[in-house]
């Protein structure tokens, strides 16, 4: 069964396939801007993108996969995160490689084959403007930038639907940019003191030193390592308007040709039926989770819970049954023989769930369906393939919980006593109580339970 996947170019169901004759599948996924932790939402595109790696590799074999990751290590966030600490750039960007990279382990996702840098592939990106100089797709501004010519693509918007006058295309000067139109965008910021600091680099022919616009760095990294016409191309939603539209526009005007044959993006993750804010006191990071004692696998579980292509409401309560779930699943496994069968046709309707349009629900439904029958002709082998697809570790051991103290069970117990009595003015005295000694109490259909506030 071939995997069919959504392709956001034609908003069809397209088969994956490797294009070519050494049948390496070869996609490309938008990686973090490193200058703070990536939050949850980040991470449901990550695990994702790692499920589809895995079912990928599944299908046309591990070295028949070449998966490329990119991390941002230069824009106008990194660069303002280390004027705002007074460090060097590197130092900033170093420090949130290695959250991630922790963040990444604990969620068991795949390490990608190659991981590049913008900064590495500053002469890479140079290369790309100075052809796109040389071909009329790009123009030197008065201050020494350069800039991409939207209307030399006339296939800009074919991604996004985006309409003619959403663009606002104007033969007048945009801005105090110099830009052409308001709609051209930035391949080549010139150097400025006040905003780049020690930041910058030699620029294309002609143009001031500086630094590479955002857009510019995954088209040239992508090229690089994987060649002028990738398989497919991921991210999130956020990404389809422009960065994914503008790579599309540099990238075959540069190089001649598609860019990429697929282009797959999953939506947004909502936090208690809203947006994420720290103001909202729903703003989430990997490290947050785990500090409440909530196991990377059951966060995880929670990522894929929702099909990709919708948006997913996280709760906190949505931890707690993903947590019942992984040890429903640990506890079966147990159960197992360990003799290997190959008996993969047990579990084929997992992987034939992802297959189609990697429907993760559908997976998990398919997955507790057999593990709630306990199929005897099931043993460790099959099972364990299922696992891999969706990338669940039962063996990595649960953290420690975080023990409320008696005086705080105390104040919880007399909540949930008011809130049955119905005494909602008592009960809402009781959480402020409860929040003001830095404890959040969850009710669930079951009870209720416990978490430390984040500080």
């Amino acid at each position: 069964m071939p995997i069919r996947l959504h392709d956001s170019l034609t908003r069809s169901l397209r088969e994956l396939q490797p294009a070519e004759k050494d049948g390496v599948f070869r996609f490309y996924n938008c990686g973090p801007t490193v200058y703070a932790p990536a939050h949850i939402g980040n991470f449901r595109t990550f695990t994702i993108n790692d499920v589809l790696r895995r079912l990928l590799e599944l299908e046309f074999g591990p070295d028949k996969v070449r998966h490329v990751r990119n991390l941002t290590d230069v824009d106008d966030r990194t660069i303002g995160q280390a004027k705002l600490e007074q460090r060097p750039l590197a130092d900033i960007t170093r420090h949130w490689t290695q959250i991630f990279h922790e963040d990444c382990r604990a969620l068991h996702l795949l390490p990608p084959h190659a991981e590049p840098t913008a900064t590495g592939y500053i002469r890479e990106q140079v290369n790309m403007i100075e052809v796109l100089l040389q071909k009329g797709h790009a123009y030197r501004a008065a201050d020494g930038s350069v800039y991409f010519k939207i209307e030399s693509f006339p296939d800009y918007g074919r991604l996004s639907r985006i309409k003619e006058r959403e663009l606002k295309v104007t033969n007048a000067v945009a801005d105090a940019d110099h830009k052409d139109s308001v709609s051209d965008f930035a391949l080549w910021k010139a150097y400025k003191p006040e905003e780049d600091g020690a930041v910058r680099w030699p620029g294309p022919d002609d143009a001031a030193p500086g630094r590479p616009g955002w857009h510019i760095e995954c088209s040239a990294m992508s090229k690089a390592l994987l060649g002028d016409t990738i398989d497919l191309h991921t991210g999130g939603v956020d990404l389809l308007f422009p960065h994914h539209e503008n790579e599309i526009a540099q990238s075959q005007c540069c190089n001649g040709t598609q860019f990429a044959r697929h282009w797959y993006h999953s939506e947004h993750l909502l936090v208690n039926g809203t947006t994420m804010s720290k103001s909202k006191g729903n703003y989430y990071t990997v490290r947050d989770l785990l500090a409440k004692g909530h196991s990377p696998m059951a966060i995880r579980y929670a990522l894929l819970a929702g099909h990709p292509r919708k948006q997913l409401n996280f709760t906190l309560e949505s931890l707690h049954a993903a947590e019942s779930a992984i040890a429903t699943l640990r506890a079966y496994r147990a159960t197992l023989p360990e003799t290997s069968t190959a008996a993969h046709h047990v579990f084929e309707p997992v992987i034939a769930a992802l297959h189609d349009d990697l429907n993760t629900p559908a997976a998990l439904g398919a997955l507790f369906s057999i593990v709630n029958r306990k199929a005897g002709e099931a043993d460790r082998a099959s099972f364990d393939r299922a696992l891999f697809a969706l990338g669940f570790d039962l063996t990595a051991a649960a953290p420690a919980k975080a023990e409320a103290p008696a005086e705080i069970k105390a104040l919880a117990e007399k909540r949930w006593a008011a809130k049955a009595a119905k005494d909602f003015a008592a009960a809402d005295a009781l959480r402020k109580e409860l929040a003001a000694a830095g404890w959040s109490m969850l009710d669930r259909k079951d009870g209720y339970s416990l978490e430390p506030m984040k500080k």
